[in-house]
């Protein structure tokens, strides 16, 4: 079921009543099902919430995303009790040995680069070596191929100058957010399947809660970087607004493609973390990532 995205930027009280989650503003209200609820996303500081909503939001497998004085995503609740199996879910992730990490990597690192290259393709309307690129990784990447690939891509994508920084100019605002809203959508299919989002399958950030959301997000990225380069040629703002952040959002409800069906990024999502379940278990050897475009 396609569940939706719902950002609050007004002063507002949250509360819930028969199953129902209840947003009033000064302007307007609102009843929304819980069930129906995939995000909730609060963007400003006097939203006020009540923990038997937040409670019943986690319960739900809702994920819900605070924003910073940056407008970004600052923190996220995710349900800690997704899964029936989750202990045992966990030891298979622990216990994970290091020749499958690397061969999952080595996998996640070429859908990585082979869609920068179909994106990057599409953009400048001439040919790139990407699939070159991505048939020289190797188990692990030990030869750093996605940071090669990556030089070449970021130089090429964007008619002026740029550098991809986490707090560069603009448009790496607009990527930041649509990346976080992605990091939390993949979090949040991972936690749903049972499996561990501190533990990395290769960031290793003692300090990252997210290690393998960010992982796993890496073949997604470009879903997000071709809104923003879609964004920049219709608009000419600079800072995120509610209309940027919504045609950033609507990326999660983008059509993505599976051998013999499509579907909806956000269940998609939950195929991937699924797979990647039974890679731990020993039932899959490949993560099951969707094509993104067709």
């Amino acid at each position: 079921m396609l569940k939706k995205s719902i950002l609050i930027e007004k002063k507002s009280k949250i509360t819930v009543k028969n199953l129902q989650l209840l947003i009033k503003s000064e302007t307007r209200e609102a009843s929304i099902p819980i069930e129906d609820i995939g995000f909730l996303i609060i963007d400003n500081p006097e939203v006020y919430i009540s923990i038997t909503a937040l409670n019943l939001l986690i319960e739900n497998n809702s994920a819900v995303i605070i924003c910073g004085k940056t407008h970004l995503p600052n923190g996220l609740f995710l349900n800690l009790n997704s899964h029936h199996i989750q202990q045992e879910l966990f030891k298979n992730q622990i216990n994970a040995s290091q020749p499958l990490k690397k061969q999952l990597w080595q996998q996640t690192v070429k859908e990585k680069i082979i869609n920068q290259g179909l994106l990057l393709k599409q953009i400048t309307k001439s040919k790139n070596n990407f699939e070159f690129l991505a048939s020289k990784v190797t188990s692990g990447d030990s030869t750093n191929m996605e940071g090669v690939a990556a030089s070449f891509y970021w130089k090429s994508f964007f008619e002026q100058d740029f550098k991809r920084e986490r707090f560069g100019d603009y448009p790496n605002n607009f990527l930041n957010y649509g990346y976080a809203i992605l990091r939390a959508a993949i979090a949040r299919a991972l936690s749903g399947s049972g499996l561990l989002n501190t533990l990395g399958i290769h960031h290793k950030n003692k300090y990252n809660a997210f290690a393998l959301a960010d992982d796993i997000m890496e073949p997604f990225r470009p879903i997000i970087d071709e809104a923003v380069h879609t964004i920049m040629q219709h608009y000419d703002e600079q800072e995120l607004n509610t209309e940027i952040k919504s045609v950033l959002l609507q990326t999660l409800t983008r059509t993505v493609y599976f051998k013999n069906e499509k579907s909806p990024l956000m269940v998609a999502l939950q195929k991937t973390a699924s797979s990647l379940q039974q890679c731990y278990t020993g039932k899959r050897k490949k993560i099951k990532y969707p094509k993104l475009w067709n």
